[in-house]
């Protein structure tokens, strides 16, 4: 049963990965290239990778969805009780329970990251340099 609630933790980590650089894809990215004068970059990803066109049609829930799994993943890393506990061998050395907790922290914390990045390209970015007269 522990098992397969690992799995389900897993798996969410994962997809709050993906789904967090989907929205750094659909809209950090472009928005960076076009600043920095890369306009033909955009438009060379554009018509190389045509998926990222439904993306950005559709941010708002790129956003939403990749927003819910973060939240759902910080509340299984950290809000609920503690279940496992990882053990320590009998050398005191770290095993695959302490390694997974700690790679699936810093997932978690990677996806924030990217996530961010991609909300604030997305609808900060162009209110701030409108404001500050760029």
């Amino acid at each position: 049963m522990q098992k397969i609630a690992k799995l389900k933790s897993d798996f969410v980590s994962i997809a709050s990965l993906f789904t967090s650089f989907s929205t750094l894809l659909c809209c950090a990215l472009p928005a960076l290239l076009v600043t920095l004068g890369m306009g033909a970059v955009v438009a060379g990803l554009v018509s190389d990778l045509p998926w990222l066109v439904t993306l950005s049609k559709y941010k708002e829930w790129t956003f939403i969805i990749a927003g819910t799994l973060i939240g759902f993943n910080f509340w299984l890393f950290y809000g609920r009780k503690r279940n496992q506990v990882c053990e320590v061998n009998e050398y005191g050395n770290e095993t695959a329970c302490d390694t997974t907790a700690r790679w699936s922290k810093v997932i978690l914390w990677i996806s924030v990251g990217i996530y961010f990045a991609g909300l604030f390209m997305t609808y900060l970015a162009l209110p701030l340099q409108k404001m500050l007269g760029f």
